[in-house]
């Protein structure tokens, strides 16, 4: 684990400073009071060859004997003067990740103003995150060398207090990482909910409900996804009350599949292992509610996770077989493995009776059919509310969690009913599968505003991004905290 500091000088034991370079190249003016003290070496350096500042471009230079470091990293910022704070956090990743592949071990970084401090250590602390629990031999050239990171500046008793915040949201987001990297044989559905409850040390009032409780509530629909596994369902609440006792409550629902095999519609073999994944928005509900009860919010928040186990048995459920939901509608169950949706119907609609929120977002890795739309750089969104809809996507640009809003309406409706029961959980044979998905949840909210993040192309990342290393990324929880503090805090 990285240790962040703050200094108004450059530590005498940092190896490695680092040196902003504007597009240009053009030294920024810590970069030239750097300068001075490495006798030009660090403007002779990029003016030569190709170097020319750009954004994430990197070149190392060997420091002079008049300074106590072994390097110096200039660092292209490219147009900063147009940087948002997701630039910073962005360039912050990318440039830890270089450090690393040096050799650095304590970083120095000169910069001027607390907010940049801020934003460019967030980046880095993001980009540090590793899920190393079950590894046991690891070469040391595998390993990451950066164990302390300081940042220079005059200010620094506002650059910690700003970067307090943001090491919470931070902390919430490595909770969903490592909830989603998790085996599926270590994190079953009670366990999920074991340390979901471990929320209640940070002031969460946690609950949970088992099978029986929830075959009491008329939970046909999550308990029958559920009723091939050795493993108990569960059904946990989060809630935070950081508003005022009057205040509206946000509802935040997350799927909780903590592998799906398909059930009986057994999904092919191949990548199969990959479904550890599809309790991601379940995830995201868990780490949301640490970040947000962490920097104690000032908003009301509740947060809902449906944990099952999607496993084929003798006591599996069947395609053909009629479920009951809580609200009383039924659903012919026509793929097995369509079952993210069966879960949250009921959690969606024990969730609006119990709580009654002012808006209710949920979080699934919910369609296939997503990542054929959208691949893996935006999230499908789907409303039934176009200020709730503008909203989420304003904070998801912000945070470079973006969302691509997508169909609802009357004829994509109308492909979900059922010959037998009131509906089906399938639409149409491979058209606007994940709209079909949606637009079943929808029924379930009884006309709350409500938001429906798909977020199976978001969920993992097969490559290193700037601020997430190869993995679970942690998608939402990012992009949530800002929705609160936009709409609920402001």
């Amino acid at each position: 684990m990285i240790e962040f500091t703050f200094a108004s000088a450059i530590p005498d034991d940092a190896d490695t400073v680092i040196a902003a370079i504007a597009e240009g190249p053009k030294l920024f003016p810590t970069a030239e009071k750097l300068d001075q003290t490495a006798g030009g070496v660090i403007a002779r350096a990029v003016g030569t060859g190709r170097y020319k500042g750009k954004k994430g471009q990197m070149l190392d230079i060997l420091a002079p004997e008049s300074m106590k470091a072994e390097r110096i990293v200039a660092v292209g910022a490219g147009d900063y003067e147009a940087y948002t704070n997701l630039d910073r956090q962005n360039l912050g990743g990318m440039t830890l990740a270089h450090v690393n592949k040096s050799g650095a071990r304590h970083v120095a970084i000169p910069t001027n103003t607390p907010v940049d401090v801020a934003a460019f250590m967030h980046g880095m602390r993001l980009r540090s995150y590793r899920f190393d629990q079950y590894r046991t031999k690891q070469k040391d050239s595998d390993l990451p060398t950066v164990t302390k990171v300081t940042m220079v500046c005059d200010d620094t008793a506002a650059a910690e207090e700003k970067f307090a915040r943001l090491q919470n949201l931070a902390d919430g987001v490595f909770l969903t990482r490592d909830l989603v990297s998790e085996p599926p044989n270590t994190l079953f559905p009670e366990e999920f909910a074991n340390r979901a409850s471990e929320l209640a040390k940070l002031g969460v009032e946690v609950n949970v409900l088992g099978e029986a409780e929830m075959t009491k509530l008329g939970m046909g629909a999550l308990v029958g996804v559920g009723q091939g596994s050795e493993r108990e369902s569960k059904l946990v609440s989060m809630k935070w009350q950081g508003g005022a006792p009057g205040d509206p409550w946000l509802a935040v629902v997350g799927k909780g599949v903590t592998f799906d095999t398909g059930g009986i519609s057994l999904k092919p073999g191949a990548g199969m292992e990959e479904m550890k994944f599809d309790m991601a928005g379940a995830g995201c509900v868990t780490g949301l509610m640490h970040a947000l009860a962490a920097r104690k919010a000032k908003a009301n928040i509740v947060g809902v996770i449906g944990c099952v186990e999607n496993m084929p048995s003798h006591n599996a459920q069947r395609p053909g077989d009629v479920v009951t939901t809580m609200s009383g509608q039924t659903i012919e169950v026509i793929n097995t493995d369509a079952e993210g949706r069966l879960v949250l119907a009921d959690a969606l609609y024990y969730t609006v009776k119990t709580f009654k929120p002012k808006q209710v977002i949920d979080l699934a890795t919910l369609t296939g059919a997503i990542i054929v739309a959208l691949g893996s750089y935006q999230a499908g969104l789907f409303s039934n509310d176009d200020d709730l809809a503008a909203a989420l996507t304003a904070a998801g640009k912000a945070t470079g969690e973006e969302l691509w809003r997508m169909p609802l309406g009357d004829r994509y409706d109308k492909d979900i009913n059922s010959d037998i029961a009131d509906m089906k959980n399938v639409g149409k044979a491979r058209e606007a599968g994940s709209t079909a998905g949606a637009i079943l949840l929808q029924r379930f909210v009884e006309g709350t505003p409500w938001a429906h993040l798909d977020i199976a192309g978001t969920a993992w990342t097969k490559s290193d991004e700037a601020v997430t290393p190869k993995g679970a990324t942690g998608y939402g929880v990012r992009l949530l905290d800002r929705f609160v503090a936009d709409n609920y805090e402001a």
